[in-house]
């Protein structure tokens, strides 16, 4: 892969990273509600499924799941399901935070936002189609494991990186003191968005 062609696949990604989604409200859920640590983890486990889904384009899966209309379909209903699941917990979040007091607050595990942040970019099969669209500009025959590896560590990267630096400019002193008093609103706004997401991912 040449320089110019890699500085090529870091723009395509920085615009695929930087479209708002269920990432987006995802990173800033967990940061506003848990702290810049869930943040965090939730952006780079998010990226290590992204990595999954350009590992499996670049090795033939993607193009299996993109061209089989059951496994896609599958998939994404069960993308969408997992979105409704963490839309209502948002929900619910609202509803037990309005009753509680801080002593018996309970948060979330920092491994169990890892696990959001990497089931959000995994059950998305969508994913497999837009690095299909990318990789195919990209791959050739004479393409070498280091210049595979090179694509799917800058996707991670990238990916990471972003979420990460939303993370941490949520997370300044003042913004974080912020989201932390309109709690409410951001579990209302972020599970609200999780679910038209889900209701758009099956309708469209």
């Amino acid at each position: 892969m040449t320089f110019i062609a890699w500085l090529s696949l870091v723009a395509i990604c920085c615009l695929g990273a930087m479209s708002p989604g269920p990432s987006l409200a995802l990173v800033l859920k967990q940061t506003a509600n848990n702290g810049r640590m869930h943040g965090l983890v939730a952006s780079w486990c998010h990226a290590i499924g992204i990595g999954f889904w350009a590992f499996a384009c670049i090795f033939g899966l993607a193009l299996v799941v993109a061209e089989s209309k059951i496994i896609f379909q599958a998939i994404t209903w069960a993308g969408a399901a997992y979105l409704v699941y963490i839309g209502v917990q948002a929900m619910r979040a609202t509803a037990a935070q309005a009753q509680a007091t801080d002593l018996n607050a309970k948060p979330i595990s920092v491994m169990q936002a890892g696990i959001e942040g990497a089931m959000i970019s995994i059950l998305n099969p969508k994913t497999a189609i837009f690095f299909i669209a990318i990789f195919s500009q990209f791959i050739s025959e004479a393409a070498s494991l280091l210049d595979q590896f090179i694509m799917i560590a800058t996707v991670v990267i990238i990916d990471g990186g972003w979420y990460s630096l939303v993370t941490m400019m949520l997370a300044k002193g003042p913004v974080l003191k912020w989201l932390k008093e309109k709690n409410q609103w951001v579990n209302r706004i972020s599970g609200t968005i999780f679910i038209l997401l889900a209701i758009r991912v099956v309708t469209f």
